[in-house]
């Protein structure tokens, strides 16, 4: 049996497809999975709960408080689950999956789910084609969800176009893939580093710099696609994190020191791709400092070298990954950081690459490794640009 073993949630929505829930619930067992069911109120109108319940072998989650006053923990459900498989996935749960509403039992859970979610949309043709639902889907795409159809052809409407929930004998074979799919870092522990620091000033006034995090957001996801246990500690950062990712948000150099050494020594692979503040200032007021007439001199004191205190730490059986960005004498100065904060690879950007650096969706980097060996790549996205990255790196540990 393919699925032997595998713990799966099946989410029923309301969808006139919600019919063909009760067959995929019997594919995934007949494979050997175990199977709880969580439906939507709306979704019973179409298929009775018993019916799932009778095939799943588990009792149907309905609400969050049962009628006896027991409660339907969503939490547990959501540890429980190797994937949460959303199927039918009706325009309404995918619009309060994109905003985070949590009004129903499968909402809760989907907010704490830790496994990866497949989703596969049911809805009439326009319905799937509006702007509202594309975008949607989208933003869940750009999250880590994974989607399934829908398919085209004969919609309960009595017109034909895409809208219909893809086939369960399809569906089952995404999740038969899904699980079978070989991932070159499944269970090893990354610690991903992103963003900017903060150094306060005083209570409105900081030093950082012009870091996105993007880069390093991109770097920790494709990690996770990769079956990695990923934590990422992040400075201030305007991005959302993909589901699945441990994410500690800090501040200032202090805080991601300490985030940092806290999962250092169980990290089998370290990225240290924040842009982490040099210098901070040697004293913080308490109050706004006002302005003067005359220049104010602000004194400053070094901030932890986190990578270097990392690369004297750093176990044989541990990959240290640092970033150098540079203006001149790029590779130079790239080579003398890995061999001075002992890396195992450095990842060169130069500020001089056009659609490059900080803020865009772009970069151009170079990699040089412990034999000073440097690889080049073109201008990339950043998320092609992280599987690059990480693609040297499972290289490097099958070494």
């Amino acid at each position: 049996m393919r699925l032997s073993g595998k713990q799966i949630l099946l989410g029923v929505t309301g969808s006139i497809s919600a019919y063909k829930s009760a067959e995929i619930c019997r594919l995934l067992t007949k494979e050997g999975a175990s199977v709880r069911v969580i439906m939507t109120s709306s979704a019973t109108e179409f298929i009775s709960p018993l019916t799932l319940s009778t095939l799943s072998k588990y009792p149907v989650g309905l609400h969050m408080v049962n009628q006896d006053q027991t409660w339907n923990n969503h939490v547990e459900l959501g540890l429980w689950g190797q994937l949460f498989l959303i199927a039918p996935a009706s325009a309404n749960t995918i619009a309060k999956m994109s905003g985070g509403e949590c009004d129903n039992l499968l909402m809760a859970t989907y907010l704490s789910a830790r496994c990866p979610v497949m989703i596969a949309p049911a809805m009439d043709h326009d319905m799937y084609t509006h702007p509202a639902t594309q975008h949607n889907l989208d933003l869940l795409k750009q999250r880590g969800n994974m989607i399934v159809g829908p398919a085209f052809g004969e919609l309960a409407s009595g017109l034909t176009g895409q809208g219909r929930l893809e086939e369960p004998e399809l569906i089952l074979k995404e999740v038969v893939r899904f699980f079978n799919s070989a991932k070159a870092l499944s269970g090893k522990k990354v610690l991903v580093t992103a963003g900017p620091t903060r150094e306060a000033i005083d209570p409105v006034r900081f030093i950082s710099n012009h870091s996105s995090g993007k880069m390093g957001v991109a770097i920790a996801k494709e990690f996770a696609d990769q079956g990695a246990l990923v934590t990422l500690v992040a400075g201030p950062i305007q991005i959302e994190i993909p589901q699945g990712i441990t994410h500690i948000p800090v501040e200032s150099a202090t805080e991601m020191k300490d985030a940092c050494m806290s999962a250092f020594k169980d990290a089998d692979i370290i990225v240290m791709s924040a842009a982490v503040a040099d210098y901070s200032p040697k004293v913080v007021s308490d109050q706004k400092v006002k302005k003067k007439d005359d220049a104010w001199n602000l004194e400053m004191t070094k901030t932890p070298d986190i990578l270097s205190e990392m690369g004297s730490m750093k176990k044989k059986n541990q990959i240290l990954v640092g970033f150098a960005l540079e203006t001149e004498n790029e590779i130079e100065n790239a080579k003398s950081k890995l061999a001075k904060k002992n890396l195992d690879i450095i990842v060169l950007n130069s500020l001089n690459d056009q659609g490059a650096g900080f803020g865009t969706d772009t970069n151009k980097i170079r990699i040089i490794d412990k034999n000073n060996k440097v690889t080049e790549f073109p201008l990339k996205t950043k998320a092609e640009v992280a599987t690059d990255i990480v693609a040297k790196i499972i290289e490097l540990s099958h070494a």
